[in-house]
């Protein structure tokens, strides 16, 4: 008889998450759906423990029904390197919390879980800052602290947008102008007056009539589609939190060449299930902690993304 595979998630309260958007909803009803058995976990439930990494983990039921898509059972302490697969699911912010996260779930991936994403690629592949490792993919781009710098930096390119290293879905993106005078009031705020490293990026204009594309890529392969993400007509960002549209279509040549060019090396550091952002030719983020977009994938071409994430997981378990 085949042992259940014992799968475990570390998500954001699930109470809270979008039913008809959460991608980590649909990567647990694909693994329900092939018998896998559910364990639900927040951050709050980890702990380490003389070198072990236990949770406080309560079984989960997973439904598809916008009314009421999950029961939970009552809390059950144990080591977690018992689960086969651990899914690292909780959003950004990517702050010290979510770092001390990592290490317990390494203790945990050290004792003989498999987590997707892997720990420590979580903590050394930042989803602004790992762009450097593939320049020729990626706009001109600076992250640094000094706000001259960064004044130069739109001298020299043109309109240039402004991030945070650290957040998520569209939050404190600007877009500015040499000529604007907000331009420093800007800079102080996303560097705290030179005391924080911020990232500035030559403006792409193509995500006006491309958009933002969103390319999910399954343990270094691409899934069919990729979901473009369109803003509105009063915001200059494409992210579907910030008031974008999701329009699935296929991928195109230049996409598939950053695939290949990106794809094995985040495959090879254990990093199953990626989103890369995609603006005309160029990468603008390599998103590793909790990438969504799978739910309008599916709907608009019938796919099941998550499915093939857990062949893969399914893949990486069989070859241990």
């Amino acid at each position: 008889m085949t042992r259940q595979t014992r799968l475990a998630v570390v998500m954001d309260p699930i109470e809270d998450i979008k039913y008809a958007k959460d991608t980590s909803l649909a990567m647990l009803q694909a693994a329900q759906a092939r018998g896998w058995s559910l364990t639900y976990l927040t951050l709050a439930d980890l702990h380490l423990r003389d070198g072990v990494a236990l949770g406080r983990g309560r079984a989960l039921t997973v439904h598809a029904n916008p009314e009421h898509w999950f029961d939970l059972a009552e809390p059950v302490v144990e080591p977690l390197g018992n689960f086969d697969v651990i899914l690292m699911r909780k959003d950004p912010p990517f702050d010290v919390e979510f770092i001390y996260a990592t290490y317990i779930l390494e203790r945990a991936e050290l004792a003989g879980a498999l987590v997707v994403n892997r720990p420590a690629g979580l903590r050394d592949m930042n989803e602004k800052v790992y762009t450097a490792w593939f320049p020729d993919c990626c706009a001109p781009t600076l992250i640094t602290r000094d706000m001259d710098d960064m004044a130069a930096f739109a001298a020299e390119q043109g309109r240039i947008v402004c991030k945070p290293l650290h957040g998520m879905g569209g939050r404190s993106i600007f877009v500015v102008d040499p000529t604007d005078k907000n331009m420093r009031v800007v800079f102080e705020t996303l560097t705290d007056y030179g005391n924080r490293f911020a990232i500035v990026q030559r403006y792409l204009p193509q995500i006006t009539s491309s958009g933002d594309t969103r390319v999910i890529i399954i343990d270094g392969k691409a899934a069919p589609y990729a979901l473009a993400r369109m803003p509105s007509a009063t915001d200059h960002r494409g992210n579907l939190a910030a008031g974008g549209t999701g329009v699935a279509r296929s991928l195109t040549a230049r996409e598939q060449q950053l695939v290949a060019r990106i794809g094995p090396e985040l495959a090879a550091r254990g990093m199953l299930f990626v989103g890369l952002d995609v603006i005309g030719d160029y990468v603008t983020e390599i998103n590793v902690t909790s990438p969504t977009g799978v739910r309008e994938i599916d709907k608009q071409f019938g796919t099941n993304l998550s499915g093939l994430l857990m062949d893969a997981i399914q893949q990486r378990l069989a070859a241990r």
